[in-house]
Formats: structure tokens, C-alpha cells, sequence
């Protein structure tokens, strides 16, 4: 599980264009054990894991592999809207919502 898990945290970050140190902040641990988990040599606690997910804007099923890829669904994009929303400020809010609805 620990270098997948690091392979798709990598991904999300590289998408984001989030740093280790950056990520590490969002998720509340230290640099050195986000390195750690990235390199797959530490697995994280459940808690951190979710911390990490909702940093990511992903789901911890999608981290661990449960979900081979990241499909457009609405299950998906509600629960990763509900997670996410009081972090967005109003542009990225109406990006979303023209996204799913048009301009």
C-alpha cells in the first residue's frame, strides 16, 4: 500500500502544484513524515490520511486505491464539494459551479 499511496499523493500534489512543505501544513504534520509517507516508507494514521485527502481535494478511497481513477460522478463530486467548500473562496466557488452548469 505505502509506495501507491505515495505514487497517488505525489499525482495530486503535482496537479495542485502544492509543495511537500505546502502539503504538509494543510495536513497538519511535519515535512519530514510527509516525505516519509510520499517515499512509502511510513504509513499514515487514519486521521492524517483524511487530513492528506481533503488537502488533495480527493477522497482517502481514491489515496489507498479503492478507485482506479478519479471518474466524474456526482457521488464523488458532492462529497469532495462538501469537504472542500468552507476552504474555497467565491471565484473558485463560481468556477465550480460554471464547470458543472456552463457560464
Amino acid at each position: 500500500m505505502s509506495k501507491e499511496l505515495g505514487k497517488r499523493i505525489q499525482e495530486q500534489m503535482n496537479g495542485l502544484r502544492l509543495s511537500q512543505k505546502q502539503l504538509a501544513e494543510l495536513a497538519n504534520v511535519t515535512e519530514v513524515s510527509m516525505s516519509r509517507y510520499i517515499s512509502g516508507d511510513r504509513d499514515p494514521a487514519t486521521k492524517t490520511l483524511a487530513n492528506i485527502a481533503t488537502a488533495l481535494h480527493t477522497t482517502t478511497d481514491y489515496l489507498l486505491g479503492n478507485e482506479q481513477e478519479q471518474d466524474f460522478n456526482f457521488r464523488h463530486v458532492k462529497t469532495l464539494l462538501a469537504r472542500n467548500a468552507g476552504s474555497l473562496d467565491n471565484k473558485q466557488k463560481r468556477e465550480i459551479v460554471n464547470a458543472l452548469f456552463g457560464d
